[in-house]
């Protein structure tokens, strides 16, 4: 690597180079878990260790120096037992994964695809079901029944929906009580609504009341576990709830569900009270008790008695009210309310276990085939249609439309009015603020929806009278023009809402013309006014959104996920439902597709079905075939360079551990950010989050997990920040806390007060011995290169070490080069070193490489922390890093989860071979603000083989190989 000395050499001090990471150490006992940014303290501060401020884990060792002697960036702390061993198993299994990677890779994608191929499997059954079910009903009655739906039906529907909303936030209200955290009512009522009308209507993790949540509360002082604590709180609270209720009414009315049970009605009663008693029973003694109750591995505290009876008081006015809308719909009949209840219930479970959006054919197929035998079949679909308008998509627009104008209010300068409206305006604004992010998602779903009924609208028949009078006055060529047109230009917003899942620029203005045009031909065909006037009101909601969409991805570049790829087959499949539904009184025949007459609208539909699928699935086809395929390689100089400017400007040192040379480079498609990530088996491992201004970052982290997954491999994002946790949530990532980075606000850093003693005195004590800090900016002098470098090579073999990678920079002229070195000199010579890395914002720094001389003085390594962070601190950067404490402030006993479990068992008990509570110690005297790190990883299994990869990058076994970039992958 060419040196490439920083521009701000001249204009600043030694210290203001181009920078990069914090020092770093990366741990792989035994090649599984890793363990990053060890610092070592000296021998004689042990004593001080053992007195100084414990974490909130109580150290249980010391740390000595002889411990942390070779732990700072290399990848050993104690010589042979931690290096990473290159066994010959390995080194089989390494070559026989390369061999086979083809087959494994489609294994993986096999099990990552199967719950969603189960899901479509689900919907299908679900269809098919619901169309024998549908076999004597006609879709004319059904359209029928729905317009003639007296209007105080559909107040009544809609003020119990309303109801049903707000008991929903109060599963939120509890939750938050329930972990001692209570937010102000409007901002969980806002949260809580915006979470669940978006949540219940799409379905996807994406939008669902976790991922508002974490926006919504991680704002307002909660942190990750709070907000799992509170979304798993309200899915059990739920669940818990249903089955009680959906139960409780069985008990009472038996024969409910006798058309679907095959058991009598005293054996249904019966099981239905003893399974309501064991789940209440235990639940209220627990309650009572305080106890804490174990399911498996877990251990939950049960909530007070005071919480217990409002969540219960909660479930039941959310699962009644939800009921009572439909129930309202339905026909006058025989079933009473208590009866309908556990119908109720028991299709709403089924909804929810099929994993499909909205639980749609699943919840209507059960509903349907639990009627009584003498209900009107066609007023009950007619229901059920007014209930999925009523209690899904008339919330979902409601809170679109409140987002819609927010952000129109951001957009005009976002002034606060006076009076109770400013007051109002104060108290929603910081939920609204959280949810704008979700903004591309739910945009992305209803663009998907009008895509549907665009769609669907071309192969129903006409049912107003107005447009029957189109069609008969109308040329023929116009009628079968504009059904075709519909059909085509419901196919095209489908494909876009993929674009703007990935907020795609060019997709945002292809869905606003779309739309329009949409509007247009819903005049013609069929005069559809209804139709038209929706479309033009969702594209006024759409305006305001355009900053929302900031990436200039190419669709091409898409990776087709599993999901998207079910996803069009299921809406295919369900074009073919609703055309064979609606045209079943006319026989197939071959000839119907030359078949051209203004009457004749089943053929008229079954072109315009077949015209959608193919637009659909051709597209598909091709983005798929054109998706380029990137191939990591070794990144060349003009790379580099780009990569040098972009990270010079990055708020991190970290960003310009790019120019190690040693890991890929993948671009945003207009070069204005990137990742850095090396490969390890069928690991993609992206080190930190992307680098770059936040829209391009954003692009670039999608264009690497897409190039990913387009090989088959495991995306994953190594050592990130808070910062990028939001865009990890948005890929549907699943974080594991791997330990905690201490920094230093140098503002406040100094040797002054009774606090500093011990750190007072062992700094007055190296001054006594003749230690001093030297800064030599960079070219650094042959001389001194030649001098670091024998310091580095006997430190190197003291520890029988060899030099590391990912991570950590290696000891190379190129590489020390760009950046100042802390030299600490003794009796004339240099006795140790460390290379600072800063960025050009000059905010933080931190170091890499730092090794010292065999007989370094006691003291010395502590001596240059402290006299490095006084120098800095003169130099006016305001914070400094001292790298992360591996594994540090997990929280087990909170999360419940195998990760945090193992890594806190290990924190605690594996001083053995790794002093984790002791450099926790070490870092405290500093006074750091400890910020969390993550591992981010697709799976929510416990991310051992991504670790074990990482193990294997950084201890040299890259397998970032040399290979050819086919297509244009941006």
């Amino acid at each position: 690597m060419a040196t490439r000395p920083g521009p701000m050499r001249a204009r600043r001090s030694p210290l203001a180079g181009p920078g990069s990471k914090a020092a770093r150490c990366a741990i792989s006992p035994c090649g599984i878990w890793i363990m990053k940014d060890a610092r070592r303290p000296d021998p004689q501060e042990k004593a001080d260790n053992a007195a100084a401020p414990q974490p909130r884990e109580k150290a249980q060792s010391t740390c000595s120096f002889s411990k942390f002697r070779s732990c700072i960036r290399c990848g050993n702390s104690d010589g042979k037992a931690l290096q990473p061993r290159r066994k010959e198993s390995e080194m089989a299994t390494e070559t026989a994964e390369a061999h086979g990677n083809g087959h494994s890779g489609l294994r993986a994608r096999f099990r990552a695809a199967l719950p969603v191929l189960l899901a479509a499997a689900l919907f299908a059954l679900g269809l098919y079901a619901l169309y024998r079910l549908l076999a004597p009903v006609n879709l004319a009655d059904v359209t029928a029944q729905i317009r003639t739906t007296p209007w105080s039906t559909m107040a009544l529907a809609l003020l119990a929906t309303l109801c049903g909303y707000l008991a929903l936030t109060g599963y939120d209200w509890s939750a938050l009580r329930y972990i001692g955290k209570p937010l102000p009512m409007p901002v969980v009522l806002t949260g809580g609504l915006m979470a669940y009308a978006f949540g219940n209507t799409i379905g996807l993790s994406a939008v669902s009341g976790g991922a508002v949540r974490w926006r919504v509360y991680s704002g307002l002082g909660l942190d990750g576990y709070d907000v799992a604590a509170v979304s798993t709180f309200a899915a059990v609270s739920f669940g818990v709830a249903a089955t009680v209720v959906g139960l409780g009414a069985l008990a009472v009315h038996p024969g409910a569900l006798a058309a679907i049970l095959p058991f009598s009605a005293p054996a249904i009663r019966l099981g239905a009270l003893g399974i309501v008693a064991a789940i209440v029973l235990p639940l209220v003694w627990a309650s009572v008790t305080q106890a804490r109750v174990r399911i498996r591995r877990f251990q939950v505290q049960a909530p007070s008695l005071s919480i217990l009876f409002g969540q219960i008081l909660f479930s039941l006015a959310d699962i009644g009210f939800s009921a009572l809308t439909l129930y309202v719909l339905l026909p006058v009949g025989d079933i009473g309310f208590l009866t309908f209840l556990a119908v109720f219930a028991a299709a709403t479970m089924a909804g929810i276990l099929s994993h499909v959006p909205g639980g749609i054919g699943v919840f209507e197929t059960v509903v349907i085939a639990a009627m009584p035998a003498g209900a009107p079949v066609d007023q009950v679909a007619a229901a059920l249609l007014l209930y999925r308008l009523t209690y899904y998509l008339v919330p979902f627009v409601l809170a679109l439309t409140a987002l819609s104008l927010y952000e129109a209010w951001r957009v005009v300068g976002g002034r606060i009015p006076g009076g109770a409206a400013g007051r109002m305006v104060t108290a929603v604004e910081p939920a609204l603020r959280a949810v704008a992010p979700l903004a591309p998602f739910v945009l992305a779903a209803t663009v998907f929806g009008a895509g549907l009924w665009m769609s669907f609208a071309a192969l129903v028949p006409a049912t107003s009278e107005s447009a029957e009078v189109a069609e008969a006055l109308f040329p023929l060529a116009f009628v079968e023009g504009s059904a075709l047109l519909s059909s085509a230009l419901g196919a095209a917003l489908i494909l876009i809402a993929y674009g703007l899942v990935r907020r795609n620029r060019g997709a945002y203005w292809m869905a606003c013309t779309a739309m329009a045009g949409s509007a247009v031909v819903a005049l013609f065909h069929g005069v559809d006014i209804e139709r038209a006037v929706a479309l033009g009101i969702l594209l006024l909601i759409f305006l305001p959104f355009r900053q929302e969409f900031n990436r200039r991805t190419r669709l091409s570049h898409a990776a087709l996920t599993p999901a998207w790829a079910v996803l069009v087959v299921s809406v295919i499949v369900a074009f073919g439902f609703v055309l064979f539904f609606a045209h079943k009184s006319t026989p197939y025949a071959n000839d119907l597709w030359w078949q051209f007459a203004v009457d004749e609208r089943a053929p008229r539909a079954l072109r315009a079905g077949l015209l959608a699928s193919l637009v659909i699935g051709l597209s598909t086809l091709v983005l798929l075939l054109r998706a380029p395929r990137f191939r990591p390689a070794p990144p060349d100089a003009d790379s580099l360079a780009q990569a040098a400017e972009i990270a010079e400007a990055a708020d991190h040192p970290d960003a310009n551990f790019a120019l190690t040379g040693d890991k890929s480079l993948i671009f945003s498609d207009d070069g204005a950010a990137f990742v850095m990530f090396g490969v390890a088996g069928r690991s993609w491992i992206a080190f930190g989050g992307p680098i770059g201004p936040a829209d391009a970052a954003g692009e670039a982290a999608l264009v690497f997990v897409e190039a990913a997954r387009r090989e088959g491999a495991r995306p994953a994002f190594y050592e990130i920040g808070h910062q990028d946790v939001p865009l990890m949530l948005e890929f549907g990532f699943s974080l594991f806390k791997m330990g905690e980075e201490a920094v230093v606000d140098l503002s406040a850093f100094s040797l002054d007060g009774p606090a500093r003693k011990k750190l007072r005195a062992a700094h007055a004590r190296a001054k006594r011995d003749g230690l001093t800090l030297e800064i030599s900016a960079p070219p650094h002098s042959a001389d001194l290169m030649d001098e670091l470098k024998g310091i580095s090579d006997a430190w190197l073999e003291e520890k029988h070490a060899k030099e590391k990678s990912f991570s950590v920079g290696r000891f190379t002229p190129d590489w020390l080069n760009r950046w100042p070195i802390a030299l600490i000199r003794h009796g004339g010579r240099t006795v140790a070193f460390a290379n600072v890395l800063r960025t050009a914002r000059g905010g933080i720094a931190t170091i890499d490489l730092m090794r010292h001389a065999p007989d370094a003085p006691a003291g010395t390594m502590e001596f240059l922390f402290t006299e490095l962070m006084l120098a800095l601190k003169a130099e006016g950067v305001s914070a400094f890093s001292l790298g992360m404490a591996p594994l540090s402030g997990l929280a087990p006993d909170r999360s419940h989860r195998v990760w945090d479990r193992f890594g806190a068992l290990i924190y605690k008990h594996g001083g053995n071979f790794y002093n984790f509570q002791g450099l926790r110690a070490f870092k405290e005297k500093f006074d750091p603000d400890w910020r969390p790190r993550y591992l981010a990883v697709p799976s929510a299994a416990a991310p051992f083989l991504t670790l074990s990869d990482a193990a294997r990058l950084i201890g040299g076994g890259s397998a970032s190989r040399p290979s050819r970039l086919s297509g244009d992958a941006g």
